[in-house]
């Protein structure tokens, strides 16, 4: 072959590419080249096509009648005059933001005397009507005359709500197991249904429930209204008073007892005798009206041949209030605080359900409801011993009395009076975790107030003006002492009040947190209670007696986790000497200097110049 290359390799060389070429051919010929998949939508569902509407959503309108010259209502924002907390430095401009924020609405479903927010099975629920406004909240005329005619109407066609149905009826009920309202301001009742800013005046309630007795029982009922009050028991009329009581188109009393006895400010009406058969249940209805000023609704029941205490103050018997549960202590208050002793009797006589009830706890009254009867103290606790046992990392135990720290040292006192001085790091954890206990820091404590004046209302024939106020408290820490603690506190703050016109203490609000001190929190801790509504009545009823609540003072403990207090700070001494009383009270318990619960300071019977005239 010479220089050049031999003809079996080149042979080779040409074989092998045309072979790698030939399978390269195969490849690319025998792929299959698949064609893109192409979507094509489902045939389209007939479906019966419906036309829409636009929704309309109906809009309540509320809106303001116009002021009567009689009560005036005026919504201001202004500090209350005579704060008696002192006000801390640094805490009045930021009490509006962040926690503690003072916008808060007070609570409107708490106990009243027209019922609470809870129905407990066998009470009264009761729907507020507002006759100066439609059914949509939209102003209406009116007068006395109109409304006056607007009671007939509704009573003369026997009781049909269709004849109430054109006024503006308030959504929120009210359940009530009693109907026993003292002289109460007309302008205050819309709140209590929760129409805080509608004026106090031309106004009806209707109360439904069931009369049944579990024994069986004749009775009937005493009643007073002013405005107006009427009763029906199974679609009968049983008893009239008021404005309409003299009407005898629509009931007059079967017994010559009617306006023979004092009740209220006025004469009290005699119903008719009914008689319950055992677990029976007849339907019941109260109405009560009122177009503005004070007005007063009460309903007794006289059961046949029963005596009862006579009255010190006005003529005859001291009935007892209808009532188809036992009263709370809570209801008793609200009642107690506005009416005069002697009037009705609200814890003895016959409860109308049909089950053997069984009397909540409460404090004994006699048939004034004047009294109260004290309450033991708890006995005094026994010192515990200050020895304890000692734990060292290798197991020996010791018994002896914690003197102090010093340095990394603990100092011990042993039951024979020897002291020893312990490393820290012998002690077990357990023992180290206690003394870092029983060295807790020390705090500045600061509580303030937030007070400001939420409604004004002039009476029409008094000579003062009726003032509310919304009161909320704060409690604020900050850490002193130098050094950590790792280890969780609880502060509690009790708010208290005071009785304008007598001698009970209120608790006005308590509260509970819980923080640990630490570098993130700058060492210190700050929260707010509740919204708390005050009054600073003047009551032309009593003679412009000055009546209602007032700020009084404060307590703050500081606990550790084993819940000893390590720190407080209160405005009178007696506070923290009866602090176990002071756990034990509900939030607007009024209470003695013991802090043991009591009964409010019940306002003076009226002048009897302009009282009972017939």
């Amino acid at each position: 072959m010479g220089k050049g290359m031999p003809s079996a390799v080149l042979l080779s060389i040409v074989i092998h590419a045309a072979l790698f070429l030939l399978a390269g051919m195969l490849v690319v010929f025998t792929v299959v080249k698949k064609e893109e998949k192409k979507f094509t939508p489902p045939k389209a569902v007939e479906r019966p096509k419906m036309k829409l509407k636009k929704p309309k959503v109906k809009v309540k309108k509320t809106s303001k009648p116009k002021s009567t010259t009689r009560i005036v209502t005026k919504m201001n924002r202004a500090s209350m005059p005579d704060i008696q907390l002192p006000e801390m430095s640094g805490m009045g401009e930021g009490l509006g933001e962040g926690i503690g924020g003072f916008d808060m609405m007070p609570d409107l479903d708490t106990v009243s005397v027209f019922g609470s927010g809870q129905t407990i099975g066998n009470d009264f629920i009761g729907t507020f009507y507002d006759h100066k406004r439609d059914r949509s909240g939209r102003p209406i005329p009116y007068s006395g005359d109109v409304f006056l005619e607007a009671m007939r109407k509704f009573i003369r066609s026997g009781w049909k709500e269709s004849t109430l149905a054109r006024y503006y009826q308030s959504p929120k009920k009210r359940y009530t197991t009693m109907f026993v309202v003292p002289p109460t301001l007309s302008a205050l009742v819309p709140a209590v249904f929760g129409e805080p800013e509608v004026e106090g005046t031309y106004w009806s309630t209707l109360y439904k429930g069931q009369l049944i007795h579990k024994e069986g029982i004749t009775f009937r009922f005493m009643g007073w209204g002013d405005g107006a009050m009427a009763v029906r028991v199974d679609g009968k009329i049983v008893l009239l008073s008021g404005r309409l009581q003299k009407e005898r188109e629509f009931w007059h009393s079967s017994t010559g007892d009617d306006r023979k006895y004092t009740m209220g400010n006025g004469w009290a009406a005699a119903g008719d005798w009914i008689t319950l058969e055992a677990g029976v249940p007849l339907n019941m209805e109260v109405f009560m009206t009122e177009a503005g000023g004070v007005g007063s609704f009460m309903i007794a029941v006289q059961e046949q041949g029963v005596e009862y205490e006579r009255r010190r103050i006005g003529v005859g018997p001291i009935f007892p209030a209808f009532k188809t549960a036992e009263p709370s202590h809570d209801l008793l208050d609200v009642i107690y605080k506005d009416l005069t002793s002697g009037e009705i009797c609200l814890t003895n006589g016959p409860v109308f359900c049909d089950y053997a009830y069984v009397p909540s706890k409460r404090a004994g009254t006699n048939a004034m409801g004047e009294t109260d009867s004290p309450e033991a103290a708890p006995p005094e606790p026994e010192a515990a011993s200050a020895l304890r046992s000692w734990t060292s990392v290798d197991g020996k135990t010791v018994e002896a009395e914690y003197i102090m720290v010093i340095g990394d040292k603990v100092v011990l006192k042993t039951a024979r009076g020897k002291q020893k001085k312990i490393p820290l790091a012998h002690l077990s954890p357990e023992d180290r975790a206690y003394t870092e206990l029983v060295n807790p820091p020390t705090f500045k404590i600061d509580f303030t107030t937030k007070t400001e004046q939420v409604f004004s209302i002039v009476q029409g024939g008094s000579s003062g003006t009726t003032v509310g106020y919304d009161y909320r408290a704060k409690a604020r820490l900050k850490q002193t002492s130098a050094g950590q603690y790792n280890h969780r506190l609880r502060i509690d703050f009790f708010a208290i009040g005071k009785e304008i016109a007598g001698n009970r203490y209120i608790l006005l609000d308590r509260q509970q947190s819980q923080f640990t001190p630490t570098a993130e929190n700058q060492r210190s801790h700050e929260f707010s209670g509740k919204t708390v509504r005050l009054e600073d009545l003047w009551a032309h009823l009593y003679d412009s007696h000055h009546r209602g609540q007032k700020t009084s003072g404060y307590l703050i403990t500081v606990a550790d986790e084993r819940g000893e207090i390590i720190q407080h700070e209160e405005s009178s001494a007696w506070l923290y000497g009866n602090l176990e009383n002071l756990k034990q009270l509900p939030v607007r318990a009024y209470m003695d200097k013991n802090c043991i619960r009591r009964f409010p300071t019940s306002p003076p019977p009226p002048s009897e110049r302009n009282r009972w005239g017939k």
